[in-house]
């Protein structure tokens, strides 16, 4: 549609994934849609980009699971325990930074229910419910900026 690439938001991702095949798709469809990508290819690697981003911020973290240096979920543990990915404010159940994980093995029920993930999805997954996500993580991140408490000065004489 004509007025669909106008109006979605562009999102920073941070691709976390070591299988180079799957990580060029991935990448292509989010670029393609206008979404600004960082990769990482290890634990180490999407630590360091965490790091280096800390003040702004990634909008969404794809995450393998399984990868060459560690688990995804040593990335989650460590990216808590450093401030990146803290519960919301909200008393919700989702980290600040919305996390999809993605994973060839099934995952148990404990780990989701300890990282409170935006998403998992089994590999293979479709395409399109990866950009939805994208989509959906865009517009979420996007709205808490613009709606973001401001200082109000009601007491005007």
């Amino acid at each position: 549609m004509p007025g669909e690439k106008a109006t979605q938001r562009q999102a920073h991702i941070l691709l976390v994934e070591d299988n180079e095949v799957l990580r060029e798709l991935i990448l292509r469809n989010l670029q393609i849609r206008g979404h600004m990508v960082s990769i990482a290819e290890s634990a180490e690697a999407a630590l360091a980009q965490l790091r280096m981003q800390s003040g702004s911020g990634f909008d969404l973290v794809i995450l393998d699971i399984n990868l060459p240096d560690r688990t995804g979920w040593d990335i989650l543990r460590i990216a808590q325990h450093e401030g990146y990915l803290l519960p919301s404010q909200d008393g919700e159940h989702h980290p600040t930074m919305p996390v999809v994980v993605l994973s060839a093995v099934r995952v148990s029920p404990n780990r989701l229910a300890e990282f409170h993930p935006l998403a998992y999805l089994p590999k293979p997954f479709p395409m399109d419910a990866l950009l939805r996500l994208v989509t959906e993580a865009a517009e979420s991140r996007h709205s808490r900026r613009t709606t973001a408490p401001e200082p109000v000065n009601d007491q005007i004489s």
